[in-house]
């Protein structure tokens, strides 16, 4: 059908646009319309530009238009440094993943739909004959954003998840007073390496800053340690008697007495064993 002029709606369609023969300034100059392009083509988010605007202060058409730009640019090391920028922000507001990937995918529509309506504006400039160089250039820049969004978002909730971790066993190991000088750890639950790591970590602290001399470690609470978590253990009690402390056991249970047997460990070298806690205390708070 034709509309004003003679013009046909594509053609009126196309006339929106303005005419330039740089695809960045093509771009720049049709912002509206690009936005316009981008919200169709993904519906999903955006339903949600608003609240991911105010949860994370994440603007995500001004971003869109950046990507967009750093691509056909071929501006690299910003793109991967924008890309890190991002995984960070939507990992650290827990905002969905599932968003941002239909979002990067709707722009990579919709600039293969400017590409085309610039192509078709622009025909004198063979601008089809270099496609596959733009193919490859465009894809591998979307894509090269996309890795480098992910890598950076799980490597923040990783980071941010260990430190949860490492939290909540400074929590799970708590040093209790008793005197001045004499402090307990009840030790409970399953042991690996990790955790000893944080033991030692919690104990050689406290040691210093609450001024203990005698630390008593209760193990009526563990039944089993395999080899390499009792030579963790071992390394707590050298390092409670490098602080110029003492280590005082109790309630080793028999199944991980026989356990540090058939390994050939002995503890007592590094530390004394006592039967009970209450035997211990009553020992040295009497």
């Amino acid at each position: 059908m034709k509309g004003r002029r003679g013009l046909t709606k594509e053609d009126e369609k196309l006339q929106t646009f303005y005419d330039t023969k740089n695809i960045s300034q093509y771009i720049n100059n049709n912002k509206q319309e690009f936005q316009e392009k981008l919200l169709s083509e993904a519906v999903n988010v955006a339903t949600n530009i608003e609240s991911i605007l105010k949860e994370g202060n994440i603007d995500l058409l001004k971003n869109a238009q950046k990507l967009v730009l750093y691509v056909v640019q071929d501006r690299n090391e910003e793109l991967i440094a924008f890309a890190n920028e991002e995984g960070i922000a939507w990992a650290k507001y827990s905002l969905t993943v599932a968003f941002k990937l239909e979002w990067v995918h709707a722009i990579r529509r919709t600039l293969w739909y400017f590409i085309k309506q610039f192509d078709q504006i622009n025909k004198n400039v063979n601008f089809a004959d270099n496609f596959f160089e733009l193919e490859q250039k465009v894809n591998d820049g979307i894509d090269e954003f996309l890795n480098s969004f992910f890598i950076s978002y799980s490597h923040y909730k990783d980071e941010l998840i260990l430190s949860q971790r490492k939290l909540v066993e400074h929590l799970s190991v708590p040093i209790i007073p008793v005197s001045q000088t004499v402090a307990v750890l009840p030790l409970i639950g399953t042991f690996d390496a990790y955790r000893m790591d944080i033991i030692q970590e919690k104990v050689l602290t406290d040691i210093a800053k609450l001024r203990i001399l005698t630390l008593i470690i209760d193990l009526s609470g563990i039944s089993e340690m395999d080899e390499v978590t009792i030579a963790h253990f071992q390394n707590v009690l050298i390092g409670i008697t490098l602080m110029g402390a003492k280590s005082v056991i109790t309630g080793l249970r028999p199944e991980l007495v026989r356990q540090m047997v058939h390994l050939g460990i002995n503890l007592t070298r590094y530390t004394e064993t006592k039967a009970t806690l209450q035997q211990t205390l009553n020992d040295y708070l009497s």
